[in-house]
């Protein structure tokens, strides 16, 4: 029932003190299927909502005194919230009522309220399942788990501004292709010729790069020449990519010269899903005496050069 007055002296009847009484136990009911403007004669009484759709009750001034009090409470779906039209509402909850939600309204002068949400659907958790997490929209809400490997990520589009994702592959090796070769090679031309050392691979996405490390082993010169110097090559098919040495075993006097291995790496964006074959070529700089690889001294066993492939997510 809406708040009485009385004046000094007044007798109550049995009905007003009944009617008080009631109303302590069972405040007045007032059901509203749509948006609502509260009216004067919503002081002491529940405005319940029950609606589909989400809702407003608009709050104005010089309708309540300081100290009047109502309950605003939803039964329905759709959220209720509570709006400042005239008059100030302040709350250190949310305005915004989810099915089964109340709060009560105190207004501190004719023209400003605090809203004091109880929370009764929101107090109890929207969690379900092993995993979930809250989330938060205009309420509490429930993120449901994710499938196994996911990872959390933020959307925008969203709409609780979250959602599972499969990780980002960037920077991940995605493979690898490893080839040896012990195979002897020589050269006595200036002209670049394969070493016998190749390795191909299909790149998974034509954004991945492919990370190319070679080690060309018993690299030396067996020379009657001042000349003589090895020269190295990476390629992609016929595609140079980098001359990774251009003077090895040079001395500048006509002796034998064997220094060992000469390596490179390669970061390579070769853009496509097709196979792919990278492989070393090698030249005598001088044209003159000769150029080795994988070459052993006294009858050992040829050591063994190296190429090996790495696929890399973009």
């Amino acid at each position: 029932m809406s708040k009485q007055t009385f004046t000094t002296g007044q007798v109550l009847t049995a009905s007003q003190v009944n009617s008080l009484q009631s109303n302590d136990f069972n405040q007045t009911v007032s059901v509203k299927t749509a948006a609502y403007t509260l009216v004067a004669a919503d002081k002491g009484t529940r405005v319940e909502f029950n609606t589909s759709g989400s809702v407003t009750v608009t709050v104005n001034t010089g309708l309540f005194d300081a100290g009047d009090t109502l309950v605003i409470q939803n039964r329905g779906a759709g959220a209720v919230t509570v709006t400042a039209g005239t008059a100030t509402v302040n709350t250190s909850a949310t305005l915004v009522l989810s099915q089964y939600d109340a709060g009560t309204l105190y207004f501190i002068s004719a023209s400003a309220a605090i809203f004091f949400n109880t929370d009764a659907g929101g107090g109890g958790s929207p969690l379900t399942t092993k995993g979930d997490l809250y989330g938060f929209s205009t309420v509490d809400a429930r993120i449901p788990i994710g499938a196994n490997a996911t990872v959390l990520t933020a959307d925008s589009n969203e709409v609780l501004g979250l959602k599972w994702a499969a990780p980002a592959g960037g920077g991940k090796v995605l493979q690898v292709v490893n080839v040896t070769n012990a195979s002897n090679t020589t050269s006595a031309s200036s002209t670049f010729a394969d070493t016998g050392l190749s390795a191909s691979i299909t790149p998974s996405a034509a954004s991945s790069k492919v990370l190319v490390i070679v080690h060309t082993a018993g690299v030396g010169k067996f020379s009657t020449s001042s000349a003589t110097a090895i020269a190295l090559k990476l390629l992609r098919g016929v595609t140079d990519l980098i001359r990774f040495e251009d003077i090895g075993t040079y001395t500048g006097t006509a002796v034998e010269n064997y220094i060992g291995t000469i390596s490179t790496t390669y970061l390579d964006s070769p853009s496509t899903t097709s196979a792919t074959t990278y492989k070393t070529q090698l030249a005598n700089r001088g044209a003159s005496g000769t150029v080795t690889i994988n070459s052993t001294y006294g009858g050992g066993l040829n050591p063994s050069s190296t190429i090996t492939l790495m696929e890399i997510g973009a």
